[in-house]
């Protein structure tokens, strides 16, 4: 049987290596049944690796997909350094889209288009499907059978959120900016209230 402690090391040890987040029952399957590990010694462990890092540059954070670590928002300054390429600037169009679709899933590219009252680019849906934010959930019973779309687990993993339930109110959707930095919205000519389309 393995000791709380030596589990919480082996834990520690398999997050720092895995290329993905992983749940607690995906954790489980690293032992053998003769460890008798069970859930809750791992959520234990978890708990104790989280407090761990107040005084760490990274942090173990929960998402929709599992438990990671990466390193705390105070240093993205620095930490960002690591890459030479720009971060891709997003307009407010391609907000208001995802926008749409995160509040008003499953919705149809028409249905976006009917919202806003003006088309919408193929290449912000093709933008959105190559980062995996959204993906096709099903089609709508119309002619032609428009696909319908809703958000995906990835979209969760990025914004750090365990559900849907997570994301804010519909009014800060307008202070996206401060909320998400990380997303570098360019400025638009298409100052639209984003939170008034979402509503109607």
């Amino acid at each position: 049987m393995i000791v709380q402690e030596k589990l919480q090391a082996i834990i520690d040890a398999i997050l720092l290596t895995a290329e993905v987040p992983l749940t607690i029952e995906k954790i489980s399957t690293y032992f053998d049944a003769d460890e008798y590990i069970a859930r809750q010694d791992i959520k234990e462990a978890l708990s104790v690796l989280q407090e761990s890092n107040d005084r760490r540059g990274f942090e173990l954070i929960e998402s929709a997909s599992g438990y990671r670590y990466q390193s705390k928002e105070a240093y993205k300054q620095w930490v960002t350094k690591h890459w030479q390429e720009k971060p891709q600037r997003y307009s407010r169009v391609f907000l208001e889209t995802l926008a749409l679709i995160i509040y008003r899933q499953p919705i149809t590219r028409s249905e976006i288009e009917e919202v806003r009252g003006v088309a919408v680019s193929s290449n912000i849906i093709k933008a959105l499907r190559e980062r995996e934010w959204i993906r096709v959930v099903g089609h709508k019973e119309v002619p032609g059978r428009p696909a319908m779309f809703g958000t995906t687990r990835e979209l969760l993993d990025y914004f750090k959120l365990k559900s849907l339930d997570e994301m804010p109110p519909l009014a800060e959707i307008q202070n996206i900016d401060q909320l998400y930095p990380e997303l570098d919205f360019s400025s638009s000519d298409d100052t639209d209230d984003i939170a008034d389309h979402v509503k109607h």
